[in-house]
């Protein structure tokens, strides 16, 4: 049994709401930040060696080089929350992400930028479960819905700010380390987070109880990996994987391909996308825990799985950048395709209990980032196997999100269920 523990105050948990969300949102502008600047990178550091299929090939190792950073913080970081707390662990996963992405500013090399975003990757990774998980303890059930919707939305905004400022100050191959400067001004939230933000109180009620009890820390992963948490453990990581490996296999192909196509027209044509893309997304992930609150979580799971694969097969394949029904189509797909982000925050604490629930969530959301990313590389593979054509691979990769169509219906309903 857990021990009783007094709820947070009021102010306090404003305040872990806020940090999260300030947490998550600078996630979002690491996650946004090579889509938009890959090319230009590349064309600088590859110099008379570029060509627009070599950019395309860096893109996928990029994006894969996060990801699987991403995937290895996700639940290292997230284990670590379980053990030493969810806000001091939230803190070192800013620390990671925004130091590491600074000293983005100062490489000379594409292979030194790859083994930097491994890095930033593990923070990126980390900062989710341990957000996620503080937030859904720190408040009662009823507010849930909305406090999820607030954290998927907090990612877009953060991608939506970026692509704010790449259309003050477009990047280009001549300008683009000024990006990795700002990248590294969360290192300032994650001091704070350490040295002031308050605990989890479910956490520590159930981490005094063990220290009674055992008189040692929880083993979470050996906990996850055996019955009766195994099977909820596997059906987390396939419903996480999902979202993601369409995100990043298919959806971010849309950066690149209007780089290609619209910068003849406007420098700043990429960074327009990423705006359009992103003002859907933070509607759609703000909303998404509402409607899974509304209808039901494996309802509307497989309702989004459908949209999403109808809209990015649309997007590639019925439209094209420069086109008038160019940016509709991406504000659609990206509300869509994002109902997904505000309905795993929802859903993924439900599933696992507090003793766990940081490095379960973890697991589930990032260990689908080992599948974005060998989906990354593969889908690079296809982009030169096509010929360099962005149409194809986009199209072709969006299969993904119809998998989620039948994969929602080995999940249990949690719509009644509190947290546990």
């Amino acid at each position: 049994m857990t021990a009783p523990s007094a709820p947070l105050s009021r102010g306090a948990r404003y305040a872990v709401l806020a940090a999260a969300f300030g947490a998550l949102l600078f996630d979002g502008f690491e996650l946004g930040l090579m889509p938009l600047a890959s090319l230009s990178v590349s064309k600088s550091l590859l110099g008379p060696g570029y060509t627009p299929m070599l950019g395309g090939d860096w893109f996928a190792r990029f994006t894969a080089a996060l990801m699987f950073g991403a995937a290895v913080g996700g639940i290292l970081l997230g284990a670590l929350g379980d053990r030493i707390g969810r806000a001091r662990a939230m803190g070192v996963s800013i620390l990671f992400y925004s130091v590491f992405a600074g000293l983005g500013a100062w490489v000379q090399t594409q292979e030194q930028m790859l083994w930097l975003r491994f890095v930033v990757g593990l923070g990126v990774g980390g900062v989710w479960p341990n957000a996620v998980a503080l937030v859904a303890e720190a408040w009662p059930d009823k507010s849930r819905p909305v406090v999820a919707g607030l954290m998927g939305a907090a990612i877009n905004s953060g991608i939506l700010l970026l692509s704010q400022l790449a259309q003050l100050h477009p990047v280009t191959a001549d300008s683009w380390r000024w990006l990795f400067y700002i990248a590294a001004v969360p290192a300032a939230l994650g001091l704070v987070v350490l040295a002031l933000l308050p605990e989890s109180p479910a956490w520590l009620a159930t981490r005094a109880a063990a220290t009674l009890v055992a008189k040692k820390p929880p083993t979470p992963l050996r906990e996850l990996f055996r019955p009766p948490l195994l099977r909820l453990t596997l059906v987390g990581i396939l419903l996480g994987s999902i979202p993601l490996v369409g995100a990043w296999a298919a959806s971010k192909w849309m950066i690149p391909w209007a780089d290609e196509i619209g910068r003849s027209v406007r420098a700043d044509y990429k960074a327009l996308t990423q705006g359009w893309w992103a003002a859907g997304a933070i509607l759609g992930s703000l909303i998404g825990a509402q409607v899974a609150a509304l209808v039901g979580r494996r309802i509307s799971y497989c309702a989004i799985s459908i949209g999403s694969f109808g809209l990015t097969f649309a997007l590639f394949q019925w439209t094209a950048p420069l086109q008038p029904s160019f940016f509709p189509v991406v504000f659609a797909q990206g509300l869509v395709a994002t109902l997904f982000f505000g309905w795993l925050p929802l859903y993924l604490p439900e599933l696992f209990p507090t003793a766990v629930r940081a490095t379960g969530s973890g697991i589930a959301y990032n260990v689908g980032r080992f599948a974005t990313a060998a989906g990354v590389l593969a889908a690079g593979a296809l982009f030169t196997l096509l010929g360099g054509r962005y149409p194809a691979v986009g199209a072709t990769a969006a299969c993904i999100y119809g998998l989620g169509a039948f994969a929602i219906w080995f999940a249990p309903e949690t719509s009644r269920q509190s947290l546990r």
